[in-house]
């Protein structure tokens, strides 16, 4: 391939950054399995707290409008992102490997460790919601409740263990996508149709943003956080990667597919589910809805499977690290490299259960994700990726464009991260760890 003589930028040799060869697949997949794999996370088990998490806080002109530019905004920085995928000529097949070729070995380390803290805070979310439905479903049939939320994490983690130890690497999900498009179909439907039951039948619902004049400033700019939070992976690269070449041009059609169809279940449901219920709206949907409990119990358990996907998705980075760094590459069934993932997997996904029973305030964790690391991955870095990759081809304009972005996503991580922080501090107070919400 030929480099682009856009991306000639001066590169600082002593910081150069080598690469390892991937022990994952690279390479080979068709765009639309990428515009699944985006359509599982924007359609993942989360849809089902939006309505609460994001609508409650900015009510309807704010959360309609919001999610609207927040899918806008989380487009073109993606683009951004996948534009530079074959920067001086080479597929960089990591976020951090893209920041080390552009910035050198600090910007390498840095983004390593903010993608991390992304990906292990959705993973916590994922076990979070998939504990929450476990017991959403426990419920349905029991009187006794003796079962908490904890104990459901617990179980959620076990099983995305052996699914994990089971799927070597994201390319092998294929036959699980199209699982996952079922599964959230069936969820979304039924939470839907439940819901939109309930509000027909309901009295007028209170749409106004409860709380006092301070309390709706932070819980505005925390909700503004986990709109960003619905639309990105901060993981592009890593995606993108698994595609066939041309890489960019698969990629947007793959981003296309996401943003549009792919986007258009989550938006009904969360907008269903705050007409239905207005400011009452829970954090997770399914636990309000009235209906048949068989319907409830199949939507639960189609939001726990669902989950057990997603996180493997959002988890993959962290594999192939492993993988790579260890050097297995073996087939599900060889010893060598089956007795690796559930050593390395397992002891993964142990610790992130143990902090989702620990801490099970998914709200809070959705706001907290979004400000520390969806903020600085997806928008801030993107911008200046692209500004500093391409500075020689820009206009006066284009460059004062992506500047503005930069400052401006700085000053919104910043609100933001005050704002979760103060979430999390005022949920603390009122809950115990372990706590069964």
């Amino acid at each position: 391939m030929v480099a682009d003589n856009r991306f000639d930028v001066e590169k600082d040799k002593s910081s150069a950054v080598e690469s390892p060869e991937s022990a994952h697949q690279i390479g080979t997949d068709h765009w639309s399995q990428a515009g699944f794999v985006l359509t599982t996370g924007v359609n993942s088990v989360f849809v089902l707290g939006y309505s609460g998490t994001v609508m409650v806080p900015l009510g309807w002109i704010g959360g309609v409008v919001g999610l609207v530019l927040a899918a806008a905004s989380s487009l073109y920085a993606n683009m951004l992102v996948a534009k530079l995928h074959n920067f001086r000529g080479k597929r960089n097949i990591r976020y951090r490997d893209l920041a080390g070729e552009i910035y050198g070995k600090k910007a390498y380390l840095v983004t390593w460790i903010l993608q991390y803290i992304n990906l292990f805070m959705i993973n916590i979310g994922f076990l979070i919601m998939g504990g929450a439905s476990l017991k959403a479903c426990y419920v349905l049939f029991t009187e006794d409740h003796t079962m908490k939320l904890p104990y459901f994490t617990g179980i959620a983690g076990f099983v995305c263990i052996l699914f994990a130890i089971s799927t070597p690497n994201l390319s092998s999900l294929r036959v699980w996508l199209g699982c996952s498009t079922i599964l959230s179909l069936t969820y979304i439907v039924v939470a839907s149709v439940l819901a939109a039951n309930d509000g027909i039948k309901s009295p007028p619902r209170d749409y106004s943003i409860q709380g006092t004049a301070t309390s709706k400033i932070f819980s505005i700019i925390g909700a503004s956080s986990s709109l960003l939070f619905a639309f990105n992976t901060g993981m592009v690269p890593e995606i993108q990667a698994t595609l066939r070449e041309p890489a960019v041009e698969n990629m947007q059609k793959a981003l296309y597919f996401q943003f549009t169809a792919g986007s258009i279940p989550m938006f009904a449901v969360t907008f269903i589910g705050y007409w239905a219920y207005g400011s009452s709206t829970p954090a997770y949907l399914l636990s309000s809805v009235s209906g048949p409990v068989w319907l409830k119990a199949a939507a639960n358990i189609s939001a726990f499977l669902q989950s057990v996907i997603s996180l493997h998705i959002f988890a993959s980075p962290a594999y192939e690290y492993m993988d790579t760094k260890f050097g297995v590459s073996g087939g599900v069934f060889e010893f060598k490299s089956l007795s690796f993932r559930l050593a390395a997997r397992g002891g993964y996904l142990t610790i992130s259960s143990l902090v989702a029973a620990l801490l099970p305030f998914l709200g809070d964790f959705q706001s907290l994700t979004g400000a520390l690391s969806t903020f600085p991955l997806t928008f801030i870095l993107a911008n200046h990726m692209y500004l500093v990759a391409k500075k020689d081809s820009l206009s006066s304009l284009q460059r004062s464009w992506h500047k503005l972005n930069v400052v401006f996503f700085s000053f919104m991580s910043l609100a933001a991260t005050i704002a979760a922080v103060r979430l999390i501090a005022g949920d603390s107070t009122k809950y115990s760890v372990f706590a069964d919400l």
